[in-house]
């Protein structure tokens, strides 16, 4: 490991343990600020460290923690913190959950290139793009990142995911979102059956694979966003289809846990724009 990873290591392991436990599914005992309730048993988490008294043992810092919660090897609890852990790990900068949105300004300049690589690389229809973004649902801002709003229950934008459309992958999240009070949907009405994915260009290539299916976007694999117990109140059909690897799966069986009546539907390649786009014969998977 090179000091620069040794660097990245040691930010990660100095996250706060109690975003990582509330995004891992986790509920907090009423009775005791440092009790948890988790798939693995109650444990206590003060400061750094945490044990598990089902388990009898227990660790310290927030790389610890996601290996003992999902059974993770070093590395793949280093990816479960970058891109599912903590916004702080990997979104931009915000103030806290309370600060104000502030979405990106539209660049309609910049939608060439942002319908270039929905289209080319992602494999997503032009009639589709076309349609995202004459609803205000998608628009590029001024570095042609792709803007997926999400929504509330009262179709308010409450954030919005951001997808880089460059050589360098990047995504993050506007600063101020609330991940909890809403996401991004595809069709944005309801449907008797749900697909859970955990973004909106997966949730967007799910629907295309499955036209009869809704399909929402978690904003990365989080096993118990607020909203998901009031979905399943309505009586919908839910599927959790996130991503077919350790993480995913991972956090997927952490989401079952919790909502028994939920089930598995993972895609059938690594993520669901892998598998639209192994459909399309131009693209390479």
């Amino acid at each position: 490991m090179t000091s620069e990873q040794r660097a990245h290591a040691d930010r990660l392991r100095a996250l706060p343990l109690e975003p990582i436990l509330a995004q891992s599914g986790a509920r907090p005992d009423p009775r005791d600020p440092c009790k948890w309730h988790t798939a693995r048993g109650v444990l206590s988490a003060r400061a750094a460290t945490f044990f598990n008294w089902h388990c009898g043992t227990g660790g310290g810092g927030a790389i610890d923690l996601v290996i003992h919660l999902h059974q993770l090897s070093f590395p793949a609890a280093l990816g479960w913190l970058e891109q599912h852990g903590t916004p702080s790990a990997t979104d931009p900068p915000a103030s806290g959950p309370s600060s104000p949105l502030r979405l990106p300004i539209p660049a309609p300049g910049r939608f060439h290139a942002l319908r270039r690589y929905l289209v080319e690389q992602r494999a997503l229809p032009h009639s589709l793009v076309d349609a995202l973004t004459a609803s205000g649902d998608l628009y590029p801002d001024s570095r042609a990142n792709a803007v997926f709003l999400l929504r509330d229950a009262h179709g308010q934008p409450i954030g919005a995911e951001l997808r880089g459309t460059g050589p360098i992958p990047w995504r993050g999240m506007a600063p101020g979102s609330r991940k909890d009070l809403g996401c991004f949907s595809f069709p944005p009405f309801p449907r008797p059956n749900v697909i859970l994915c955990e973004s909106a260009i997966d949730a967007l290539s799910c629907h295309l694979l499955h036209p009869d299916h809704r399909a929402l976007s978690t904003a990365g694999a989080r096993p118990n966003p607020a909203w998901l117990p009031d979905l399943l109140a309505q009586g919908c059909r839910l599927h959790c289809g996130f991503d077919l690897d350790p993480t995913g799966q991972a956090m997927a069986q952490a989401m079952i846990a919790l909502h028994p009546s939920i089930q598995l539907f993972p895609p059938p390649l690594h993520d669901w724009n892998d598998a639209l786009r192994a459909r399309s014969p131009q693209l390479s998977p």
